[in-house]
């Protein structure tokens, strides 16, 4: 026990600022929020819809984007033959509505964030919000990069926010996963033993699409066809910081940046 105090003390505070600081770096490899200039479209060309695994790109409108298909791959960019869709390092993804993470033409470089909660569950989860995590067939990235903020350099309690095991302690639900057949009516109870008022969040594209199952018999393509969905955070898997960030706005803990407390 001495070894690990004098340890913990030789590394010093280790948390991350953020919000009240600036965001942790992100890698060279990290993919953000997908940018598409419209002006190098060519007229008529569907190459990258065409490639899109998850039809995320509309082929009718390719520079029509919808982030809660996107898997963050690059094989739209690498079939675009002008180079006219990149990825942006920017990690502020998460919207409460779906249908704002549809993204028209002309709209690639507006920021996607989750609005606060209304005043009165904003009152309730502002300061306390306890999530049962619901992995509903997921391939374990979106669970892992959720499970990463309880780590040390992150860590989600100093903002009220805590995982615990039961459903009949949380307020909400973290649903990862494109929600098999085989989860639907576990996904269903487990909601239902959340007392009201009560929020469920959709971490991931699998979650809130389907993801790369999009459309298969064996899925629900995701949590909002078994339960309400108050918050879509995109991602294949998300990075813990847009996960952050959108649980941050959502409770209404930071609002364009800047920490509220």
């Amino acid at each position: 026990m001495i070894k690990v105090i004098l340890a913990r003390l030789q590394q010093k505070h280790r948390t991350m600022t953020y919000p009240d600081g600036a965001p942790p770096p992100l890698p060279d490899r990290f993919r953000g929020r997908p940018v598409i200039d419209a002006a190098l479209c060519p007229a008529g060309c569907r190459a990258c819809a065409d490639a899109c695994p998850t039809g995320a790109l509309d082929p009718a409108d390719p520079a029509r984007i919808d982030l809660g298909k996107c898997l963050f791959c690059t094989d739209c960019a690498d079939a675009c033959p002008r180079q006219a869709l990149t990825h942006s390092s920017n990690y502020q993804l998460a919207a409460r509505s779906r249908a704002d993470l549809v993204v028209p033409r002309g709209q690639q470089a507006v920021e996607v964030a989750g609005a606060a909660l209304d005043a009165k569950l904003k009152k309730l989860f502002g300061r306390s919000l306890k999530l049962r995590q619901v992995s509903a067939g997921g391939c374990n990235a979106c669970e892992a990069d959720s499970n990463v903020l309880n780590t040390v350099g992150w860590d989600l309690s100093r903002f009220g926010i805590q995982f615990v095991a039961s459903p009949r302690h949380a307020d909400g639900l973290l649903v990862t996963g494109p929600v098999s057949q085989n989860m639907a009516l576990a996904l269903k109870k487990t909601y239902d033993a959340v007392s009201d008022p009560r929020i469920v969040i959709a971490v991931g594209a699998c979650a809130i699409s389907g993801g790369p199952y999009i459309g298969h018999a064996q899925v629900n393509n995701g949590a909002g066809a078994v339960v309400p969905v108050d918050l879509f955070v995109p991602g294949c898997p998300p990075h813990p910081l847009t996960i952050l960030d959108g649980l941050l706005r959502l409770i209404g803990r930071i609002e364009d940046g800047t920490r509220k407390s």
